[in-house]
C-alpha cells in the first residue's frame, strides 16, 4: 500500500463506524483490564458471558481477592485457560492494591509488570482506557496488515512498528479497533469479504469473489 492508498483506507473506514469500541462488556478501567486479560485465545463473546456473571459480583481488586481463588475459577470456567487466567487476576490484583492504590497504572511498564499483562493487553489498555495511540496487534490485525499490505511483517512486534509508522496521525487514536473489526467481519481468515470490502481497492491482494 502507498501514501495515497492508506489515506484512503482509513478515512473509508472512518467513514463507516466513526467511533469504533471495543466489543468487550466494561464499565471501568478495571474491569477493562480484567476483560482483556481474560480474552486471550479467547472470543469477546465468551469473555463477555463470563464477564456478566463476575462483574456483578466482584469488580473491584479487592473484591476480586476476596473471591479467593476457586470463587474466582468458578466465575469465569467457561473460558479457555480458566485456572492460569484466575491465578494471574489474583497476582494483579494484589499487586494494583499494593503498588497502585487500587488504580490501573497508566505506563506501558507498569501494565507489563502485572501477571497476565503482555505488551498486546498492555496496548489496549492505553489505548482504549488513556486514548494513547497504540496498536495491540491480535491474530486479526496481524492478517490484515499481512494480506493487504498496509504493514508487512513476520511478527506483531514488527507489525506493530509498521501500522505505528505508516498509519497517518489523524488515524491512529481509533485504528486499532476499525482493523480488528474489519478482519474479525470482512477480511476473515479463509474466505476474505472482498465483495463486500468497501476498501479492497486501496489494498495490495487480488480480490477473492464469492463463491458460486
Amino acid at each position: 500500500m502507498n501514501t495515497q492508498q492508506i489515506e484512503r483506507f482509513f478515512a473509508t473506514l472512518q467513514a463507516a463506524n466513526r467511533l469504533p469500541a471495543s466489543e468487550l462488556e466494561y464499565t471501568s478501567v478495571f474491569e477493562l483490564l480484567v476483560a482483556v486479560l481474560l480474552s486471550a485465545q479467547a472470543t469477546d463473546v465468551g469473555v463477555n458471558k463470563a464477564t456478566r456473571r463476575l462483574f456483578p459480583v466482584a469488580n473491584t481488586p479487592r473484591q476480586i481477592l476476596d473471591l479467593g481463588l476457586e470463587g474466582l475459577e468458578g466465575h469465569i470456567k467457561t473460558i479457555g485457560l480458566y485456572r492460569s487466567k484466575a491465578r494471574h487476576l489474583m497476582q494483579t490484583c494484589a499487586i494494583l492494591l499494593r503498588d497502585h492504590g487500587g488504580e490501573v497504572p497508566r505506563t506501558r511498564e507498569a501494565l507489563e509488570q502485572l501477571p497476565g499483562v503482555g505488551r498486546k493487553t498492555a496496548n489496549v489498555v492505553l489505548n482504549v482506557a488513556f486514548g494513547e495511540p497504540t496498536m495491540a496487534v491480535d491474530t486479526h490485525i496481524f492478517r490484515v496488515a499481512n494480506r493487504t499490505g498496509l504493514a508487512p511483517g513476520k511478527t506483531p512486534l514488527a507489525v506493530e512498528h509498521q501500522l505505528l509508522q505508516r498509519v497517518p496521525p489523524q488515524y491512529l487514536a481509533h485504528a486499532h479497533h476499525w482493523l480488528i473489526l474489519h478482519g474479525r467481519y470482512v477480511c476473515v481468515a479463509r474466505t476474505p469479504r472482498c465483495w463486500q470490502c468497501a476498501v479492497a481497492d486501496c489494498c495490495d491482494f487480488e480480490p477473492k469473489t464469492p463463491a458460486p
